[in-house]
């Protein structure tokens, strides 16, 4: 029975970071994860705590207004996470360089989580970039030069 409450607790930690991700909620990632937060591979030049996100968050307002994320798996093992989800949304503004296109693009996600007191304290994350790019017809230009 102890077993199921941790499962449940965890799998409410997730919901929260990944909600706060689609809404790009700064306030409610704040409440999900710890203040000494990791999230790895790190956004260049932000430091460990939820508002290294800021800037994320607002680049993906502007590229993918209506995003969604989707949990798809969810694996539990003592204060370790595994999460499985995929994005969609319509990529209605610059996103890694490559202009808007309006064209509907889905991802796949995956990501580690370690959890302390109920908060997401460590996060490694992974994100099928190649994908996006197949399915928007264009790689970012650094990624073109030779």
């Amino acid at each position: 029975m102890q077993a199921d409450s941790a499962h449940q607790a965890a799998r409410e930690a997730i919901a929260r970071i990944y909600h706060a991700f689609e809404t790009q909620d700064v306030a409610l990632l704040r409440e999900a994860v710890t203040p000494d937060w990791a999230y790895l591979p790190e956004p260049p030049g932000q430091k460990p705590g939820p508002d290294q996100m800021i800037p994320v968050f607002a680049d993906l307002a502007t590229a993918l207004p209506d995003m969604h994320i989707e949990i798809l798996d969810t694996l539990v093992q003592g204060n370790r996470v595994g999460v499985r989800a995929e994005v969609s949304g319509t990529q209605s503004g610059p996103l890694m360089g490559i202009a808007a296109t309006s064209k509907p693009i889905r991802f796949a996600i995956h990501s580690f989580h370690e959890l302390r007191d109920g908060r997401i304290a460590k996060t490694w994350h992974l994100e099928d970039w190649l994908s996006v790019f197949r399915q928007l017809g264009e790689a970012p230009r650094v990624l073109r030069q030779p």
